[in-house]
């Protein structure tokens, strides 16, 4: 594993309060390992904390406005397919996931393994009470139910991917938000016959900012789930074993300058600035 080249990424909205001291942690237990933040725009100064670190494995991109977790997410995964990154690491900014359990992670990561942190395997640990406890719980073991997976934990971010498999996956399907993106990223790990790995995590809640996933994308997902179950039913799903035309690095945005854009419909979008192109 210390060969591997290993990227972090972490979407952050309005967490200036937390990721400073959660990258500060991150660098306890790995020193070295390139960190990508993408933040959507929240004016709380977030570059201006993180630029007083002069972290130069640090990478920063700052989108103009709220463009969700969903796209977020899209623009990780490409970021480490461009760059050439064996495998990416995703965690929230909240401290809900804890960096030392970074390494357990890696050391089960493998070329066509994907890896989660669970709170709901043997040993996992979830500071949510009450009904929020309740409802997490009931949709985990819902959509593992729908859905046929041999996994626990279905809904956190918590996750390291085998970017080999995330070059084959279809960008152009990936336009969900929250919970529900996280749940169709894992059908389609499990419909690329990944092995799929659980690694016991105490997951926190957050103490600090606020919560960035709306209460009605609960349930929302809700009806995601029963769709997947469909498509699995009445559907082959296309993959892309050798050009995955679902992204595309060639094309320069006019507006924000990057390269990184996913297949939407008809044209492509651009996930730093949601610049839509024909080409």
């Amino acid at each position: 594993m210390k060969k591997a080249k290993v990227l972090i990424s972490i979407a952050t909205y309005k967490e200036a309060e937390n990721i400073v001291k959660l990258i500060k942690k991150i660098r306890f237990f790995s020193k070295n390992i390139k960190i990508l933040i993408i933040n959507d725009k929240s004016n709380d100064n977030t570059f201006f904390f993180l630029n007083k670190l002069s972290d130069k494995n640090l990478i920063f991109l700052e989108r103009p406005t709220k463009l969700g977790l969903g796209t977020a997410h899209k623009l990780s995964m490409l970021y480490s397919i461009r760059y050439n990154y064996d495998f990416l690491i995703t965690m929230d900014g909240d401290f809900s996931h804890d960096p030392k359990y970074i390494s357990r992670l890696l050391k089960k990561s493998g070329k066509n393994n994907f890896v989660i942190g669970s709170r709901f395997c043997q040993n996992g640990k979830s500071d949510y009470k009450g009904l929020r406890k309740v409802i997490s719980k009931l949709g985990n073991i819902f959509a593992k139910k729908i859905l046929s997976l041999k996994i626990n934990e279905i809904t956190t971010y918590y996750r390291v991917y085998s970017v080999n498999v995330l070059k084959k996956i279809p960008f152009d399907e990936l336009n969900a938000q929250g919970y529900s993106l996280g749940v169709k990223i894992i059908w389609l790990m499990k419909k690329l016959n990944t092995k799929m790995i659980e690694i016991p995590i105490h997951f926190k809640d957050r103490n600090l900012g606020k919560s960035k996933i709306p209460k009605l994308q609960i349930f929302v997902s809700f009806f995601d789930v029963l769709h997947l179950k469909f498509k699995d039913i009445f559907l082959d799903q296309k993959f892309y074993i050798k050009r995955n035309t679902t992204y595309n690095f060639k094309i320069k945005c006019k507006i924000c300058k990057k390269s990184f854009f996913s297949k939407f419909k008809k044209t492509y979008q651009c996930l730093v600035c949601n610049f839509k192109s024909d080409v």
